[in-house]
């Protein structure tokens, strides 16, 4: 870390700095890249990054500018703009300390107070389409103007590393700038890394440092390799009397983002309108939190499971889109995505996953292609009234339905086939098939191998789906009255988490999970009704409910974990045994509804009981894009854990606000 002021601070010395440190903003690209951070201006994760790009959308994420430094010079001296964590526990520099105010709300905005009172705004922004951040810093418009002179400067500390990895100082890093013109200059950092363009209205000084043992907070705490070095070929200078700074940090040239010339305040004027008006057609925080998923797929569309780690995974698709797009309206978005994925059908399976890096999918979840026939048939339910969608394209979706049909019936990968009873079977030694897939080493934490309750559900439902569509194919009212016979617990009061365990015949996995929902709500026909269905649900309810997530399992089970915290495996263990998910609460609720009669005051009872403590738990005061994390902590205060922003229970939320409660 280089020199600088005697203002560093232990981190613990600001109290609104662990606050902020763990309020983290999100600027998607549509693309798969993206920009984010945390409203103190501090990365906590190697994730967080001003310019982080798909080099083949969504895939291939590469972080080319993680942050910078940025602080103001007036004759009262040095006023720091940013702060950074840095090994061991120190805060530099004391950016934070000036910070007063942020906002996500119409993009991230900071604000900064210096001594006298002068405030400074900072705002970013990323256009969509573009492999683009857009950042501006100005006097604020209700500041009065100082009389003495305002010196902006940064710093940018660049990469050029896989996102998933670290960077540490080395002598192949290329500081020397690849040009330097009037108002744009490019780097490459290694020989195989992409071009930065770095366009401003300012001055670029060259001045090559690096900048050593950042620390990573996030990482830190999930138990991974947290330090990290970055290097700064130089610095950008303006004067802010004279006029905001506007600084892009692109792949592109700016010419690629608007046709206004020269990157200065007028050139942020259009792509700020621009994404204003793009932003302002969003009619809720929610819906406008879901445009970030959605993204493109070669010439195609597909949905990001979560960010900031996450690419495309099938089942997070098709049980996103359904409140991604099917309840917000954007049927043409779940067109496309449903069409692309329909081309992807091997054996009647669906990818689970596209790995970053190769481009062999793998095809290893029974439940991803279930919930294809699921979204399919909502969508088609939506879409047929409509133009929207050719008579060809629903012949391809109907034909991708119809061929995972016949392969489950006949048998595919893995032991998935339909067994005698009418029933799916599935699941192999060492295998993870169904959404609780959690590993530790070789040791699969929750194997369910046998008949789970909820792929059941999923394919009683795919079989009356392939009825309603004219398709050939077994008897699904058979395989029901099996389902009820074998699954039910009638002293326990609700249904069996596998059945036929490890397939051994009448082997009965009995533990309380919230899988067994799916057989009363989430999908549209359900398995269980009357006295059985209020039974189960009362049950899940008292045993499994949180405000902001159904627990994986009771806290009653002896292998229950209510706070995931630890090393790797000990975060894996929790996983799926305890901690909450936020999706869940979609089928909860709709089988709350289901079960006392579905009728308007039931909903508007739902919606008081369930929707309102959940929004009560994120923070959403600025009114900015609504979303919500993939985890929480099964044991109060259920804290937030994995993924910041994840698409299905997002997606979960928006189908029980505009349709199921609506």
């Amino acid at each position: 870390m280089p020199a600088g002021p005697a203002t560093s601070s232990p981190a613990n010395s600001d109290n609104k700095l662990n606050a902020w440190r763990h309020r983290e903003w999100l600027e998607a690209d549509g693309l798969g890249g993206y920009a984010s951070g945390t409203a103190a201006g501090i990365q906590t994760r190697r994730y967080h990054a001003l310019l982080l790009t798909a080099l083949q959308p969504p895939t291939r994420r590469c972080v080319l500018v993680n942050g910078c430094e940025a602080w103001v010079e007036t004759p009262a001296g040095r006023f720091a703009l940013s702060s950074h964590d840095y090994n061991p526990e120190v805060v530099h520099p004391d950016g934070v300390r000036h910070l007063v105010s942020f906002s996500t709300n119409p993009w991230p905005t900071w604000t900064y107070q210096l001594p006298d009172g002068l405030q400074i705004r900072h705002e970013l922004f990323v256009p969509r389409g573009k492999s683009a951040a857009v950042l501006r810093w100005s006097l604020a418009p209700d500041s009065k103007r100082p009389a003495y002179s305002v010196t902006l400067k940064v710093q940018p500390f660049l990469s050029g590393r896989d996102y998933h990895g670290l960077h540490h100082e080395n002598p192949d890093f290329q500081f020397a700038p690849v040009a330097v013109k009037d108002g744009l200059v490019s780097w490459q950092p290694y020989r195989d890394s992409p071009l930065i363009l770095a366009g401003h209205n300012g001055r670029y000084e060259q001045r090559p440092e690096w900048f050593r043992n950042f620390l990573y907070r996030q990482e830190r705490e999930r138990g991974l390799d947290f330090s990290e070095d970055l290097a700064s070929p130089g610095n950008f200078q303006w004067d802010l009397q004279a006029a905001p700074a506007v600084w892009l940090l692109t792949l592109d040239s700016p010419l690629g983002l608007t046709q206004t010339g020269p990157v200065d305040d007028r050139f942020w004027d259009v792509l700020s309108q621009r994404e204003t008006q793009r932003r302002a057609q969003f009619a809720s925080p929610s819906t406008w939190g879901a445009d970030a998923y959605l993204t493109r797929r070669g010439t195609g569309q597909t949905i990001i499971a979560g960010y900031p780690w996450f690419t495309d995974w099938g089942r997070d698709t098709f049980i996103a889109i359904r409140g991604l797009c099917l309840a917000t309206g954007r049927l043409s978005e779940a067109r496309q995505i449903l069409l692309a994925w329909s081309k992807c059908v091997s054996k009647g399976m669906l990818p689970n996953r596209f790995p970053d890096s190769g481009r062999v999918p793998e095809y290893n979840s029974v439940d991803a292609a279930l919930w294809f026939v699921v979204a399919v048939f909502e969508f088609l339910e939506l879409a047929g009234s409509t133009n929207l969608i050719s008579d060809a394209e629903e012949l391809d979706l109907v034909e991708a339905v119809e061929e995972i049909l016949r392969g489950y019936h006949t048998g595919t990968r893995f032991g998935i086939r339909c067994d005698s009873d009418g029933l799916l079977a599935c699941g192999q030694e060492g295998v993870a098939l169904t959404w609780m897939d959690a590993r530790v080493g070789e040791w699969t934490v929750t194997p369910r191998i046998g008949k789970p309750v909820e792929i059941q559900a999923l394919w009683i439902n795919a079989l009356r789906i392939g009825e309603s569509l004219e398709l050939r194919g077994q008897d699904w009212r058979a395989s029901l009255e099996n389902f009820l016979a074998k699954f039910w617990l009638e002293e326990q009061g609700h249904l069996a988490d596998v059945v036929d365990n490890g397939h051994q015949a009448g082997e009965v996995d009995g533990t309380l999970r919230p899988n067994q929902l799916l057989a009363v709500g989430g999908l549209p026909f359900p398995l269980l009704e009357g006295d059985r269905a209020r039974r189960l649900v009362d049950t899940v309810q008292s045993q499994l409910w949180t405000p902001v997530g159904m627990r994986t399992l009771t806290p009653q089970h002896p292998d229950y974990r209510g706070h995931l915290i630890g090393e790797m495996r000990e975060r894996d263990l929790a996983y799926h045994q305890g901690t909450a998910w936020p999706w869940l609460l979609g089928p909860f609720v709709e089988a709350w509804v289901r079960v006392r009669g579905d009728s308007p005051a039931t909903r508007q009872a739902a919606r008081q009981q369930f929707l309102v403590p959940l929004l009560a738990s994120l923070d959403n005061s600025d009114n900015g894009p609504l979303h919500i994390p993939e985890i929480v902590d099964g044991d109060s205060p259920h804290t937030s854990r994995g993924c910041p922003f994840q698409a299905w229970s997002l997606g979960e939320y928006l189908r029980l606000d505009l349709d199921v409660l609506a």
